[in-house]
C-alpha cells in the first residue's frame, strides 16, 4: 500500500520578502505593511526592525504617524504579492501534478507516490523549498504528514525548514498545542467550552474524548469533529484550481519623484514589455489596471482595456491610465501595470489605415531584435533621455552640495 504524503509550504512574512525583494534599499530598514493609508488603517504585518521601534499588528496608522517617523509604510500591494505567488505556484507544480493554494502564501502539494521518485520525502521537501529560493528569492518551510491539517499545523509551530510528522504519531504530535490550531476551535461554541474547561492543550481533548458520552454533552454535534481533529484524522482531498493568468510589470523608482518627464519614462518602458508579452501570447487584454504608489504610503489606480497590441497604442492606454489615476502632488514610489482577461488577436491588414499597418510593422521588427538580443537592446529615444538627464540633475545636485 502506497503511503499517503502530503506536503504544506508556507512563506512566512511574504508580504516582506516580496517588497525587499524588489527594492533592496529595504532590507534593512524598518517596514510595515498598511491595510490602508487612512488613519483608520492598521498594520498588517512588520519588519523585525519596525518591532524594534515599539510598533505592533494591529497598531492605526494615525498612532504610528504620532509616534514613530523612522518606519517606512508600504501600501499592502496585492498585484505583487499575487504576483510572487503565481511563480511560486508554477515552481511547486514542476513536483507534483495536484497543487491546492491557500490564500497567498500557502501551497498543499498530493505527493502520494513520490516516495520511489526520490531518495527520501524530506529530499523532496528540501528540492522545493530550494527551487523556490534560487528561481524567485523567497523563503519558506515544508510541513509533511498524511494529511493537510497536521500538515498546515507544523508549518504553523515549527521552524525547521523541514519537518516530518510520521504515520500513526499525529497525536503525540498534536498533544502539547493550543487548540486554537484546530479549525473547529474557531466555532464559537466549541472556544467558549474549551475557555470554560480551562483547556488550554489539544492533549486534555484527547483525554476527555475518551469518554464519549461526557464528550458529546460537552460539545454536541462538534464532538465527533473535534474528537477527529484533536488526534489528526483528516479526510480531505487536496484540490487543484485553475491558476490566474496574468502579465505584471512593476518598477520601483530608484529615486521617489513627480517629475512628469521621468514617470512618462518608465511608463513608456512599462507599457512596451506589457505590449511585448502581449504580442507573444497573440492576445489582446480585456482588463488592465494601473497601480500608483506613493511615498507617504497611499495608492491610486485605474482600470483600462487594450484593443489593440503595437507599442504606440499600449502606451497610449497606459498614459491615459496614469493620467487618470496621478491626482495627486506626492512623490511617486512605483508604477504596475496589471493585464489579464485574455483574448485571441488576429491582425488583419486594413488597407485604409497605413498608420496602424505602420505602428504594428516597427513593433514587430522591434520583437525580433528584443528575443535575440534582449529587452533593453532596443529602447524608446524619450526612455533614454530620461535616464541621461536624471543622471545629469543628480551630478548637478552633488557638486551644488559640495
Amino acid at each position: 500500500m502506497i503511503e499517503r504524503d502530503v506536503f504544506h509550504i508556507r512563506l512566512k512574512n511574504i508580504e516582506l520578502q516580496a517588497e525587499r525583494l524588489i527594492d533592496p534599499y529595504l532590507k534593512t530598514r524598518p517596514i510595515a505593511i498598511i491595510s490602508s493609508s487612512h488613519q483608520n488603517g492598521s498594520i498588517l504585518c512588520l519588519s523585525d526592525e519596525a518591532k524594534e521601534e515599539g510598533l505592533m499588528e494591529g497598531m492605526k496608522v494615525s498612532l504610528v504617524r504620532k509616534m514613530n517617523h523612522r518606519v517606512q509604510l508600504l501600501p499592502y500591494n496585492d498585484s505583487l504579492y499575487e504576483r510572487i505567488n503565481y511563480h511560486v505556484y508554477q515552481s511547486v507544480s514542476l513536483f507534483s501534478p495536484i497543487v491546492e493554494p491557500k490564500g497567498m502564501n500557502e501551497f498543499f502539494l498530493d505527493m502520494n507516490g513520490m516516495r520511489s521518485i526520490n531518495r527520501s520525502i524530506k529530499d523532496a521537501g528540501l528540492s522545493i523549498i530550494n527551487r523556490i529560493e534560487d528561481q524567485i528569492g523567497i523563503s519558506g518551510v515544508v510541513g509533511i504528514s498524511t494529511n493537510k491539517l497536521v500538515s498546515s499545523i507544523v508549518t504553523s509551530v515549527i521552524s525547521d525548514s523541514i519537518y516530518e510528522v510520521e504515520k500513526g504519531k499525529e497525536p503525540q504530535f498534536l498533544s502539547p498545542l493550543s487548540p486554537l490550531l484546530l479549525p473547529v476551535v474557531k466555532e464559537n461554541y466549541v472556544h467558549r467550552i474549551l475557555k470554560f474547561l480551562w483547556i488550554d492543550h489539544i492533549g486534555q481533548i484527547q483525554s476527555i474524548a475518551k469518554q464519549p458520552d461526557h464528550f458529546e454533552i460537552f460539545f454536541g454535534k462538534y464532538a465527533s469533529m473535534l474528537d477527529k481533529q484533536s488526534k489528526g484524522d483528516d479526510s480531505s482531498f487536496v484540490k487543484p484550481i485553475e491558476d490566474k493568468d496574468h502579465i505584471l510589470e512593476q518598477t520601483v523608482l530608484k529615486r521617489d519623484t513627480n517629475d512628469q518627464v521621468i514617470l512618462h519614462s518608465v511608463l513608456r518602458d512599462l507599457s512596451d514589455k506589457i505590449a511585448f508579452s502581449l504580442r507573444q501570447r497573440k492576445k489582446l487584454a480585456k482588463k488592465v489596471r494601473l497601480d500608483i504608489y506613493y511615498v507617504d504610503g497611499y495608492k491610486t489606480q485605474s482600470m483600462g482595456s487594450f484593443n489593440a497590441v503595437d507599442d504606440l497604442s499600449v502606451m497610449n492606454i497606459c498614459k491615459l491610465l496614469f493620467n487618470r489615476a496621478n491626482q495627486r502632488r506626492n512623490r511617486i514610489r512605483s508604477i504596475l501595470i496589471d493585464a489579464w482577461n485574455f483574448h485571441p488577436y488576429f491582425f488583419q491588414q486594413d488597407l485604409f489605415s497605413k498608420e496602424i499597418d505602420r505602428t504594428i510593422s516597427l513593433s514587430k521588427a522591434v520583437d525580433k531584435i528584443r528575443l535575440k538580443h534582449g529587452m533593453h537592446m532596443l529602447r524608446n529615444a524619450s526612455v533614454l533621455k530620461s535616464v541621461e538627464n536624471h543622471k545629469k540633475s543628480v551630478e548637478n545636485h552633488k557638486c551644488l552640495s559640495t
